[in-house]
Protein backbone atom coordinates (compact mmCIF):
# COMPACT_ATOMS: atom_id res chain seq x y z
CA UNK A 1 0.00 0.00 0.00
CA UNK A 2 1.17 3.53 -0.67
CA UNK A 3 1.23 6.54 1.61
CA UNK A 4 1.54 9.70 -0.47
CA UNK A 5 3.19 12.59 1.34
CA UNK A 6 4.94 15.81 0.58
CA UNK A 7 8.24 14.06 0.10
CA UNK A 8 6.94 11.51 -2.39
CA UNK A 9 5.61 8.00 -2.01
CA UNK A 10 6.93 5.55 0.57
CA UNK A 11 6.30 1.84 0.25
CA UNK A 12 5.32 0.19 3.51
CA UNK A 13 3.69 -2.91 4.90
CA UNK A 14 0.93 -3.03 7.46
CA UNK A 15 2.29 -2.51 11.00
CA UNK A 16 2.05 -5.34 13.50
CA UNK A 17 0.75 -3.05 16.27
CA UNK A 18 -0.11 0.58 16.92
CA UNK A 19 3.34 1.38 18.35
CA UNK A 20 4.87 0.34 15.06
CA UNK A 21 2.20 2.33 13.22
CA UNK A 22 2.99 5.43 15.29
CA UNK A 23 6.71 5.06 14.56
CA UNK A 24 5.90 4.85 10.86
CA UNK A 25 3.63 7.87 11.08
CA UNK A 26 6.28 9.93 12.90
CA UNK A 27 8.81 9.00 10.22
CA UNK A 28 6.40 10.29 7.58
CA UNK A 29 5.42 13.46 9.43
CA UNK A 30 8.86 14.27 10.80
CA UNK A 31 9.95 14.37 14.42
CA UNK A 32 8.94 17.94 15.08
CA UNK A 33 11.31 20.53 13.63
CA UNK A 34 10.81 24.26 13.35
CA UNK A 35 9.08 25.88 10.40
CA UNK A 36 9.12 29.52 9.38
CA UNK A 37 6.38 31.43 11.15
CA UNK A 38 5.17 33.06 7.96
CA UNK A 39 1.93 31.15 7.42
CA UNK A 40 -1.51 32.77 7.87
CA UNK A 41 -2.53 32.94 11.53
CA UNK A 42 -4.57 30.09 12.97
CA UNK A 43 -6.18 29.26 16.29
CA UNK A 44 -4.24 26.10 17.06
CA UNK A 45 -0.94 25.85 18.96
CA UNK A 46 1.46 22.91 18.57
CA UNK A 47 1.26 20.36 21.41
CA UNK A 48 3.90 20.63 24.14
CA UNK A 49 7.14 18.98 23.02
CA UNK A 50 5.97 18.69 19.42
CA UNK A 51 4.51 15.21 20.05
CA UNK A 52 1.16 14.01 18.72
CA UNK A 53 -0.82 10.96 19.75
CA UNK A 54 -3.09 8.90 17.54
CA UNK A 55 -6.58 8.19 18.87
CA UNK A 56 -7.57 4.67 19.80
CA UNK A 57 -9.17 2.85 16.84
CA UNK A 58 -12.93 2.50 16.64
CA UNK A 59 -14.96 -0.24 14.96
CA UNK A 60 -18.11 0.57 13.02
CA UNK A 61 -20.55 -2.24 12.25
CA UNK A 62 -22.03 -2.35 8.76
CA UNK A 63 -25.05 -4.02 7.18
CA UNK A 64 -24.22 -4.60 3.50
CA UNK A 65 -27.18 -4.99 1.15
CA UNK A 66 -26.62 -5.83 -2.53
CA UNK A 67 -29.39 -5.65 -5.14
CA UNK A 68 -28.28 -8.06 -7.87
CA UNK A 69 -31.24 -9.52 -9.78
CA UNK A 70 -31.08 -12.80 -11.69
CA UNK A 71 -31.89 -12.78 -15.38
CA UNK A 72 -34.03 -15.69 -16.53
CA UNK A 73 -33.42 -14.77 -20.17
CA UNK A 74 -29.67 -15.12 -19.59
CA UNK A 75 -29.65 -18.58 -18.07
CA UNK A 76 -30.04 -17.37 -14.50
CA UNK A 77 -26.93 -15.25 -14.50
CA UNK A 78 -27.05 -12.23 -12.24
CA UNK A 79 -27.17 -8.71 -13.62
CA UNK A 80 -23.59 -8.20 -12.39
CA UNK A 81 -22.41 -11.36 -14.15
CA UNK A 82 -24.22 -10.50 -17.36
CA UNK A 83 -22.57 -7.08 -17.68
CA UNK A 84 -19.23 -8.18 -16.17
CA UNK A 85 -19.48 -5.59 -13.42
CA UNK A 86 -17.40 -5.62 -10.25
CA UNK A 87 -17.68 -7.94 -7.26
CA UNK A 88 -19.29 -5.99 -4.38
CA UNK A 89 -17.34 -7.97 -1.78
CA UNK A 90 -14.02 -7.07 -3.42
CA UNK A 91 -15.09 -3.44 -3.67
CA UNK A 92 -16.07 -3.39 0.00
CA UNK A 93 -12.74 -4.89 1.04
CA UNK A 94 -10.78 -2.34 -0.97
CA UNK A 95 -12.81 0.47 0.54
CA UNK A 96 -12.34 -0.85 4.09
CA UNK A 97 -8.57 -1.03 3.58
CA UNK A 98 -8.38 2.47 2.07
CA UNK A 99 -10.41 4.05 4.87
CA UNK A 100 -8.28 2.30 7.49
CA UNK A 101 -5.10 3.57 5.87
CA UNK A 102 -6.35 7.10 5.19
CA UNK A 103 -7.52 7.45 8.80
CA UNK A 104 -4.11 6.23 10.07
CA UNK A 105 -5.60 3.10 11.60
CA UNK A 106 -8.52 4.85 13.31
CA UNK A 107 -11.62 3.80 11.34
CA UNK A 108 -12.15 0.05 11.24
CA UNK A 109 -15.23 -1.16 9.40
CA UNK A 110 -16.69 -4.58 10.13
CA UNK A 111 -19.43 -6.00 7.91
CA UNK A 112 -21.68 -7.89 10.31
CA UNK A 113 -24.12 -9.17 7.66
CA UNK A 114 -24.16 -9.39 3.87
CA UNK A 115 -27.57 -9.65 2.22
CA UNK A 116 -27.99 -10.29 -1.51
CA UNK A 117 -31.40 -9.38 -2.91
CA UNK A 118 -32.24 -10.96 -6.25
CA UNK A 119 -34.54 -8.14 -7.23
CA UNK A 120 -34.71 -4.42 -7.99
CA UNK A 121 -35.28 -1.75 -5.32
CA UNK A 122 -38.54 0.17 -5.47
CA UNK A 123 -38.48 3.81 -6.59
CA UNK A 124 -40.02 6.60 -4.54
CA UNK A 125 -43.02 6.79 -6.92
CA UNK A 126 -43.72 3.05 -6.56
CA UNK A 127 -42.07 1.93 -9.80
CA UNK A 128 -39.92 -1.18 -9.76
CA UNK A 129 -37.85 -2.48 -12.69
CA UNK A 130 -38.40 -5.97 -14.05
CA UNK A 131 -35.86 -7.93 -16.04
CA UNK A 132 -37.44 -6.81 -19.30
CA UNK A 133 -37.85 -3.15 -18.41
CA UNK A 134 -34.33 -2.80 -17.03
CA UNK A 135 -32.63 -4.47 -20.00
CA UNK A 136 -34.73 -2.34 -22.37
CA UNK A 137 -33.81 0.82 -20.46
CA UNK A 138 -30.13 -0.16 -20.62
CA UNK A 139 -30.25 -0.77 -24.37
CA UNK A 140 -32.02 2.52 -25.04
CA UNK A 141 -30.27 4.50 -22.30
CA UNK A 142 -33.67 5.77 -21.18
CA UNK A 143 -34.16 5.14 -17.49
CA UNK A 144 -37.13 5.68 -15.23
CA UNK A 145 -37.69 9.15 -13.84
CA UNK A 146 -37.70 9.75 -10.91
CA UNK A 147 -34.66 7.56 -10.38
CA UNK A 148 -34.53 7.90 -6.60
CA UNK A 149 -35.12 4.82 -4.46
CA UNK A 150 -37.79 4.68 -1.75
CA UNK A 151 -35.54 4.79 1.31
CA UNK A 152 -38.33 4.32 3.81
CA UNK A 153 -39.31 1.10 2.02
CA UNK A 154 -35.73 -0.11 2.58
CA UNK A 155 -35.85 1.04 6.20
CA UNK A 156 -38.98 -1.05 6.76
CA UNK A 157 -37.88 -4.06 4.72
CA UNK A 158 -34.63 -4.49 6.65
CA UNK A 159 -35.81 -3.19 10.03
CA UNK A 160 -32.98 -0.66 9.97
CA UNK A 161 -34.20 1.55 12.80
CA UNK A 162 -34.31 -1.31 15.29
CA UNK A 163 -30.89 -2.54 14.16
CA UNK A 164 -29.34 0.90 14.65
CA UNK A 165 -31.14 1.46 17.95
CA UNK A 166 -29.92 -1.87 19.36
CA UNK A 167 -26.32 -1.15 18.34
CA UNK A 168 -26.19 -4.15 16.03
CA UNK A 169 -25.21 -1.87 13.16
CA UNK A 170 -23.86 1.66 12.86
CA UNK A 171 -24.38 2.26 9.15
CA UNK A 172 -25.66 0.64 5.96
CA UNK A 173 -23.92 0.07 2.62
CA UNK A 174 -26.12 -0.40 -0.44
CA UNK A 175 -24.55 -1.94 -3.54
CA UNK A 176 -26.42 -2.04 -6.80
CA UNK A 177 -26.59 -1.62 -10.53
CA UNK A 178 -26.47 1.67 -12.45
CA UNK A 179 -29.66 3.68 -11.98
CA UNK A 180 -30.49 1.82 -8.82
CA UNK A 181 -31.52 5.18 -7.39
CA UNK A 182 -29.26 5.42 -4.34
CA UNK A 183 -27.88 8.67 -3.01
CA UNK A 184 -24.11 8.57 -2.54
CA UNK A 185 -24.84 9.06 1.16
CA UNK A 186 -27.86 10.01 3.22
CA UNK A 187 -28.24 10.47 6.97
CA UNK A 188 -31.08 9.31 9.19
CA UNK A 189 -31.85 9.36 12.90
CA UNK A 190 -32.71 12.17 15.33
CA UNK A 191 -31.08 15.44 14.35
CA UNK A 192 -30.02 14.12 10.93
CA UNK A 193 -28.70 16.84 8.63
CA UNK A 194 -27.64 17.24 5.01
CA UNK A 195 -25.14 14.53 4.06
CA UNK A 196 -24.88 15.00 0.29
CA UNK A 197 -28.63 14.41 0.38
CA UNK A 198 -31.56 15.75 2.40
CA UNK A 199 -31.93 14.20 5.87
CA UNK A 200 -34.02 11.03 5.91
CA UNK A 201 -37.09 12.13 7.83
CA UNK A 202 -39.20 9.65 9.77
CA UNK A 203 -36.19 7.75 11.12
CA UNK A 204 -35.94 9.35 14.57
CA UNK A 205 -36.82 6.03 16.23
CA UNK A 206 -33.29 4.84 15.43
CA UNK A 207 -32.24 6.73 18.56
CA UNK A 208 -29.02 8.01 16.99
CA UNK A 209 -27.75 9.27 13.67
CA UNK A 210 -26.64 6.81 11.02
CA UNK A 211 -25.54 7.00 7.39
CA UNK A 212 -26.66 4.91 4.44
CA UNK A 213 -24.00 4.78 1.71
CA UNK A 214 -24.96 4.05 -1.90
CA UNK A 215 -22.42 2.30 -4.13
CA UNK A 216 -22.59 1.29 -7.79
CA UNK A 217 -20.83 -1.99 -8.60
CA UNK A 218 -20.34 -0.88 -12.20
CA UNK A 219 -17.72 1.52 -10.75
CA UNK A 220 -14.63 1.07 -8.59
CA UNK A 221 -13.22 1.84 -5.17
CA UNK A 222 -12.27 5.33 -6.37
CA UNK A 223 -15.93 6.21 -6.86
CA UNK A 224 -16.73 4.75 -3.43
CA UNK A 225 -14.12 7.08 -1.94
CA UNK A 226 -15.75 9.93 -3.83
CA UNK A 227 -19.00 9.10 -2.04
CA UNK A 228 -17.15 9.15 1.27
CA UNK A 229 -15.44 12.41 0.31
CA UNK A 230 -18.77 14.14 -0.25
CA UNK A 231 -20.02 12.69 3.04
CA UNK A 232 -16.93 14.18 4.70
CA UNK A 233 -17.50 17.57 3.05
CA UNK A 234 -21.11 17.69 4.24
CA UNK A 235 -20.30 16.66 7.79
CA UNK A 236 -17.30 18.96 8.17
CA UNK A 237 -19.24 21.92 6.78
CA UNK A 238 -21.74 21.24 9.56
CA UNK A 239 -18.97 20.96 12.18
CA UNK A 240 -17.50 24.33 11.21
CA UNK A 241 -20.69 26.15 10.21
CA UNK A 242 -20.50 28.58 13.14
CA UNK A 243 -16.81 29.32 12.67
CA UNK A 244 -15.57 32.32 10.72
CA UNK A 245 -12.33 33.40 9.07
CA UNK A 246 -9.08 31.50 9.57
CA UNK A 247 -10.66 29.61 12.48
CA UNK A 248 -12.81 27.76 9.93
CA UNK A 249 -10.17 25.17 9.24
CA UNK A 250 -12.23 23.15 6.79
CA UNK A 251 -12.77 26.20 4.60
CA UNK A 252 -9.03 26.76 4.71
CA UNK A 253 -8.27 23.06 4.03
CA UNK A 254 -10.37 23.11 0.84
CA UNK A 255 -8.79 26.15 -0.80
CA UNK A 256 -7.43 25.65 -4.31
CA UNK A 257 -5.51 27.93 -6.65
CA UNK A 258 -8.38 28.80 -8.99
CA UNK A 259 -10.47 30.36 -6.21
CA UNK A 260 -7.59 31.40 -3.90
CA UNK A 261 -4.59 32.26 -6.14
CA UNK A 262 -1.34 31.62 -4.33
CA UNK A 263 -3.19 30.29 -1.26
CA UNK A 264 -3.99 26.70 -2.25
CA UNK A 265 -4.06 24.10 0.51
CA UNK A 266 -5.58 20.64 -0.19
CA UNK A 267 -8.56 21.45 -2.39
CA UNK A 268 -11.79 19.45 -2.26
CA UNK A 269 -13.14 16.21 -3.67
CA UNK A 270 -13.60 17.58 -7.19
CA UNK A 271 -10.79 20.13 -7.29
CA UNK A 272 -7.14 19.32 -6.55
CA UNK A 273 -4.94 22.29 -5.56
CA UNK A 274 -4.29 23.12 -9.24
CA UNK A 275 -7.56 22.03 -10.89
CA UNK A 276 -9.29 24.42 -13.27
CA UNK A 277 -12.51 22.40 -13.62
CA UNK A 278 -14.46 19.60 -11.95
CA UNK A 279 -12.71 16.21 -11.78
CA UNK A 280 -9.48 17.58 -13.25
CA UNK A 281 -7.06 15.56 -11.11
CA UNK A 282 -4.43 15.18 -13.84
CA UNK A 283 -3.34 18.80 -14.33
CA UNK A 284 0.47 19.02 -14.54
CA UNK A 285 0.59 22.81 -14.10
CA UNK A 286 2.43 23.49 -10.80
CA UNK A 287 0.89 25.84 -8.26
CA UNK A 288 2.06 26.82 -4.76
CA UNK A 289 0.24 24.78 -2.11
CA UNK A 290 0.49 24.38 1.65
CA UNK A 291 -0.96 20.85 1.65
CA UNK A 292 2.14 19.49 3.42
CA UNK A 293 1.34 21.50 6.54
CA UNK A 294 -1.76 19.39 7.20
CA UNK A 295 0.41 16.33 7.80
CA UNK A 296 1.81 18.21 10.83
CA UNK A 297 -1.54 19.30 12.26
CA UNK A 298 -2.10 21.06 14.63
CA UNK A 299 1.11 22.88 13.67
CA UNK A 300 0.05 24.49 10.41
CA UNK A 301 3.12 26.66 9.92
CA UNK A 302 5.34 26.18 6.92
CA UNK A 303 6.05 27.51 3.47
CA UNK A 304 4.09 26.47 0.39
CA UNK A 305 5.80 24.51 -2.35
CA UNK A 306 4.96 23.91 -5.98
CA UNK A 307 2.70 20.90 -6.57
CA UNK A 308 1.07 19.26 -9.56
CA UNK A 309 -0.91 16.10 -10.25
CA UNK A 310 2.11 13.84 -9.74
CA UNK A 311 1.50 14.36 -6.01
CA UNK A 312 -1.94 12.73 -6.09
CA UNK A 313 -1.77 10.02 -8.72
CA UNK A 314 -1.61 11.79 -12.07
CA UNK A 315 -5.37 11.87 -12.61
CA UNK A 316 -6.36 8.57 -10.96
CA UNK A 317 -9.57 9.07 -8.97
CA UNK A 318 -8.73 6.59 -6.22
CA UNK A 319 -5.22 7.94 -5.67
CA UNK A 320 -6.40 11.55 -5.57
CA UNK A 321 -9.09 10.81 -3.00
CA UNK A 322 -6.68 8.81 -0.86
CA UNK A 323 -4.16 11.68 -0.99
CA UNK A 324 -6.87 14.19 -0.07
CA UNK A 325 -8.21 12.23 2.90
CA UNK A 326 -4.74 11.38 4.22
CA UNK A 327 -4.35 15.11 4.89
CA UNK A 328 -7.31 15.24 7.30
CA UNK A 329 -6.32 16.07 10.89
CA UNK A 330 -6.28 12.76 12.77
CA UNK A 331 -4.60 13.24 16.17
CA UNK A 332 -5.73 13.47 19.80
CA UNK A 333 -6.70 16.90 21.08
CA UNK A 334 -9.24 19.65 20.64
CA UNK A 335 -9.62 23.41 20.51
CA UNK A 336 -12.81 25.20 21.56
CA UNK A 337 -14.57 21.85 21.67
CA UNK A 338 -13.58 20.87 18.11
CA UNK A 339 -11.71 17.60 17.78
CA UNK A 340 -8.26 17.44 16.19
CA UNK A 341 -9.41 14.16 14.65
CA UNK A 342 -11.83 14.95 11.84
CA UNK A 343 -12.50 11.25 11.37
CA UNK A 344 -14.41 11.41 14.67
CA UNK A 345 -17.15 13.29 12.87
CA UNK A 346 -16.91 11.68 9.44
CA UNK A 347 -17.28 8.15 10.80
CA UNK A 348 -19.68 8.94 13.65
CA UNK A 349 -22.05 11.84 12.86
CA UNK A 350 -23.40 11.62 16.42
CA UNK A 351 -20.23 13.49 17.45
CA UNK A 352 -21.45 16.57 15.56
CA UNK A 353 -23.19 19.11 17.78
CA UNK A 354 -26.54 20.54 16.84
Amino acid sequence: MCVCCGGGCARWSKPKDMDEFRKLLRSLLGEGGAHPLNAPPHTFAPPVGGEVALPAPITRRVLMITHNPRLRSQGGRTLKEHFHWNDPNALAQGYIEDVLECSYGYARYEIVERLVIEGYPIKRDGFRYTEDTYLKAWRERRFHDPDGVDYMALVREFDLLAQVRSGRIDEVWLFGHPYGGYWESIMGGPGAFWCNAPPLMGTEAAGRRFVIMGFNFERGVGEMLEDLGHRAESILHKVFEGTRGEANLFERFTRYHKTHPGQAECGNVHFAPNSLRDYEWGNLTPVPSRADAWYRFPDLHGDPRLMDSREWGGGDIRQHHRWWMQHFPHVVGETHGLSWNWWDYIIDPNRVKG
